[in-house]
C-alpha cells in the first residue's frame, strides 16, 4: 500500500523561505558582482579604504540592492522572454521567477532601496536623489513595454552607459575625486561591449520572443567583430592615456579571441550552455584580476600625458 506524507505547515514555510532567497539572489545577478564591484572599486585605486565603513556600505549596495533593482525590474518586464532562456534560473545568469514571485517582486525592489536612500542621503546629502533620478530613467527607458530601448538597437547598447553612475556614487561616497573623462569613457565602452556579449547569447530566445536587439540585428559574427572594435578602441585608449600595458594586453587578447571566435570557432554557431557558463567564470576571473591591478596599481584613476609625466 503506497502512503502519503503531507508536510507540516513549517516545513512548507521553510522550503517556501528558502525559494524566495535563491530566487533573490538570483534577480541580483551573482555572476555580474565582480564586474560590478571592478566598477565601483576603479575610482578608488590604490588608495587606503578598507577600514571605511562607507566603502563597505557602498559596495554591498551595488551588489545587491542596486542589482536587485537593476536586473528585478528587467526579470518582471522580461518574463515571457526568460522562460524560453536556457541560461536563466541560475545565480550566474539571473532568475526564472513564478508568476507570484514576480508580482511581490516590484514592492521587494522598492523595500530594499529605502533604507540606502537613507543612508546615502545622510552621507552625500540631496544630490543622491538626482543620483536615484538618473538611475530610475535609465531602467525606465530600458525596460517600458512599448518604447523600451532594451528592444531598438542601437540604444539597448548605449544605453549601458548609465552603469557609469556607479562611478559617480563611488566617489561621492567615498570622499575621493571622480574620475577623468577618459576613464568614464573606457567605462561607458567596456560596459556596452559587455552587454553585446550577453546579446550574442541570446540571440535564440530574442527570435523565439520576437526581441529585436542589436547582436539579433546585425547576427553573431558582426556582433562579435563589433565587440572586438569596441575592445581595440578601449586598448587604445587605455595605452594612449594611461600607459598601462597590462590592460592593454588584456583587452587586445580580448579582441583577438573574438576575432578567431568569430572567423575560426563558434563563427554563426550558437553557444552551448555549458559553453555560456564557462566564459562567465573566465570573465569573473578576469574582472576579479582587474581588481587586483587596480588595488595595487590605480592605472585609471589619472591620465599620463604624453611625455609620460602626470598632466
Amino acid at each position: 500500500m503506497a502512503e502519503s506524507a503531507q508536510a507540516s505547515p513549517g516545513v512548507n514555510s521553510g522550503q517556501q523561505s528558502h525559494s524566495y532567497l535563491v530566487f533573490s539572489l538570483q534577480v541580483s545577478r551573482p555572476g555580474l558582482w565582480s564586474t560590478t564591484a571592478l566598477f565601483y572599486l576603479m575610482p578608488l585605486g590604490n588608495t587606503d579604504f578598507l577600514h571605511s565603513g562607507k566603502l563597505w556600505l557602498g559596495l554591498f549596495f551595488v551588489l545587491f540592492p542596486l542589482g536587485f533593482l537593476l536586473y528585478g525590474v528587467n526579470d518582471i518586464v522580461d518574463a515571457e522572454n526568460d522562460s524560453l532562456n536556457p541560461r536563466k534560473g541560475t545565480f550566474m545568469f539571473g532568475s526564472r521567477g513564478a508568476r507570484e514571485q514576480l508580482a511581490a517582486l516590484k514592492w521587494q525592489i522598492v523595500e530594499v532601496q529605502i533604507p540606502f536612500v537613507i543612508a546615502f542621503y545622510f552621507f552625500v546629502g540631496p544630490r543622491i536623489l538626482c543620483w536615484y533620478a538618473l538611475l530610475l530613467l535609465a531602467v525606465g527607458l530600458y525596460n517600458a513595454p512599448g518604447i523600451g530601448w532594451k528592444g531598438r538597437p542601437p540604444f539597448d547598447v548605449l544605453i549601458q552607459a548609465s552603469y557609469l553612475l556607479i562611478f559617480v556614487l563611488s566617489s561621492w561616497l567615498n570622499n575621493v575625486p571622480q574620475l577623468p573623462w577618459q576613464s568614464f569613457l573606457f567605462g561607458a565602452l567596456f560596459a556596452m561591449h559587455s552587454h553585446i556579449f550577453g546579446e550574442v547569447m541570446d540571440i535564440a530566445p530574442d527570435q523565439l520572443s520576437g526581441r529585436r536587439t542589436t547582436a539579433r540585428l546585425i547576427g553573431r559574427v558582426r556582433a562579435k567583430f563589433l565587440i572586438g572594435a569596441f575592445l581595440c578602441i578601449e586598448t587604445a585608449l587605455v595605452q594612449f592615456y594611461f600607459r598601462d600595458w597590462i590592460i592593454s594586453g588584456f583587452l587586445a587578447f580580448g579582441a583577438l579571441w573574438f576575432l578567431i571566435d568569430a572567423t575560426l570557432l563558434w563563427k554563426d554557431d550558437a553557444y552551448s550552455p555549458g559553453e555560456m557558463r564557462l566564459f562567465l567564470w573566465g570573465w569573473n576571473a578576469a574582472a576579479l584580476t582587474g581588481m587586483f591591478w587596480n588595488r595595487t596599481h590605480g592605472t585609471l584613476t589619472h591620465v599620463v600625458s604624453a611625455a609620460g609625466l602626470l598632466p
